[in-house]
């Protein structure tokens, strides 16, 4: 049985699950703002503050450790942009805003957004 067990699966094995989250959220860092399902959110939220976080000090070994989470474009956008920006924050960088709901199949979609 699957009790007290963190994260969500999406039907997906563990290198999909990776390489999900690392498009959402390097296309997340580079646009700004995306649209996606309510759960793959919040999931991802969990997966980004950490390494917004990290990008705020600046230093080489976290652009070294942050490089396997993103793509090198958002890599750099988030060290030399978003990083500085939200250095003096704790935190909730992410915005998650209630859209509705898909057609096809009545999934909750949200709008997403990185706060500056």
């Amino acid at each position: 049985m699957r009790k007290l067990k963190k994260g969500r699966k999406f039907g997906r094995v563990r290198n999909q699950r990776k390489a999900l989250f690392l498009s959402l959220a390097s296309s997340l860092v580079l646009h700004g703002k995306i649209q996606t399902t309510e759960a793959k959110a919040k999931e991802l939220r969990r997966y980004l503050e950490p390494v917004i976080t990290k990008a705020g000090s600046g230093t080489v070994v976290n652009r070294k450790l942050l490089e396997k989470f993103l793509t090198a474009a958002a890599s750099r956008k988030l060290f030399s942009e978003i990083g500085p920006k939200l250095k003096e924050r704790r935190g909730g960088y992410v915005r998650i805003i209630k859209i509705g709901k898909r057609g096809g199949d009545a999934a909750p979609i949200v709008s997403m957004e990185i706060i500056t």
